[in-house]
């Protein structure tokens, strides 16, 4: 059981129609992360007293949208939760309102604070900021969906990735102060300015999933 708050049969549901949904997509973003991002969103709920029911819900859709074009994946999630009549069952009008414009801001590079305290529960569940979780992701994603790469130009873009998304100047926001990922933030800045140090790193667990794709 993920948390003794949430309802049984709620949960039955999500795990029976909505997670297997996340096999289909690719290994950042599959049944490992979203299962992380529902334990995080329904930790960081506990914490500042939010529903859990709805912090479960709606990390379980925030990626659906990863059936249709990535780029506006957020959009298409929150699409997804005002569609699905099945909610109702657990969720008044107004909360499914809150649910789907949680999902639409959930996205690391939102220009906006995201609108609601459920907004910045996935939004800050959905940065997984353990260092070697994030250089592993992003490695992943490279061998995905960039598989003409080497390893040097994998590194590149690797290191293109860091800087524009998790340096001290990389669009990247925390919204819920004193959680673990602001820790865990600086130690993955400390490391972008030792780029000897990173490329350690990046070798080995390229190396390591490398064989996965061979």
């Amino acid at each position: 059981m993920i948390d003794r708050n949430v309802s049984l049969d709620l949960m039955e549901f999500i795990e029976r129609d909505i997670l297997p949904r996340y096999s289909a997509f690719d290994k950042a973003h599959n049944i490992i992360h979203v299962s992380r991002v529902i334990k995080r969103s329904i930790k960081l709920a506990q914490g500042i007293g939010a529903d859990v029911n709805m912090a479960y819900a709606i990390a379980a859709y925030h990626d659906l949208g990863l059936e249709g074009p990535r780029a506006i994946h957020h959009i298409t999630s929150g699409k997804i939760v005002l569609a699905d009549a099945r909610l109702r069952k657990w969720f008044s009008t107004e909360q499914i309102k809150i649910m789907k414009e949680a999902v639409e801001d959930h996205r690391a590079s939102a220009s906006h604070a995201p609108r609601s305290i459920y907004g910045k529960i996935v939004a800050e569940a959905d940065r997984d900021l353990e260092p070697e979780t994030v250089f592993r992701r992003t490695i992943e994603y490279g061998l995905d969906h960039y598989p003409e790469k080497n390893k040097e130009e994998q590194w590149k873009r690797f290191m293109q990735h860091m800087e524009s998304k998790y340096s001290s100047h990389g669009y990247i926001r925390l919204w819920i102060p004193g959680s673990d990922n602001e820790k865990q933030l600086k130690e993955i800045r400390e490391l972008i300015v030792k780029p000897a140090k990173l490329r350690e790193l990046f070798e080995k667990i390229y190396d390591e999933e490398k064989e996965n794709y061979a």
